[in-house]
């Protein structure tokens, strides 16, 4: 079966996203330190980390993640945070309570906007993906309903030197979650922690 692998770029307390997440803030305050520093400004000291996130097949993320934060119906303009040609160049399963019409981008990339739940977007991304990697890409809401299903094969965390002290957890009501360690390699920027659900 596809395995299925979350990546989340987190700080040392605890954090996936800072407070206050608004356009102009999309991970919160100061919340753009968990991905910016290590995934685009040290991209050759974590390129092997990079390239296994971009690898997968097809990806599956939470609305707040395509954006805008605020909810409701879409702004049919919205594009999601990263232009006109997004660097996931796969089908991505966008979960949402709010109907709307496929989203095809530039570099092969189409957004599938999914009202059905977290197992309808994942059997869709696993037809996708063939053979492939099913990637849930966050935000931590989204993650965390994945982990508490019991539907993530491996967890991947990024942990940033970072102490947010507020904002968006992963790790909330997931009491006696049980990670097995596989894999663990540090840069100067941040630590990747490989962990196998069992």
């Amino acid at each position: 079966m596809t395995r299925v692998t979350a990546d989340q770029g987190i700080s040392l307390d605890g954090f996936t996203a800072g407070p206050d997440q608004s356009h102009e803030n999309p991970l919160g305050v100061g919340g753009e330190h968990l991905l910016d520093d290590w995934m685009f400004g040290a991209a050759d000291d974590n390129a092997a980390e990079v390239e296994a996130i971009l690898a997968r097949k097809a990806f599956i993320m939470g609305r707040n993640m395509f954006g805008p934060p605020e909810g409701g119906d879409w702004d049919e303009a919205w594009h999601g945070w990263w232009g006109e040609d997004p660097p996931y160049h796969a089908p991505v399963f966008v979960l949402t309570h709010h109907e709307r019409d496929d989203l095809p981008m530039d570099g092969g990339i189409t957004f599938h906007f999914v009202t059905d739940g977290i197992e309808a977007a994942l059997d869709r991304a696993r037809e996708a993906a063939g053979d492939g990697e099913v990637g849930i890409m966050g935000g931590a809401t989204t993650v965390r309903q994945y982990l508490a299903a019991g539907l993530i094969d491996e967890l991947r965390l990024h942990l940033v030197p970072l102490v947010l002290g507020s904002g968006e957890r992963l790790f909330d009501d997931l009491a006696g979650l049980n990670l097995e360690p596989v894999g663990a390699r540090h840069t100067p920027l941040v630590t990747h922690l490989t962990y196998r659900l069992s």
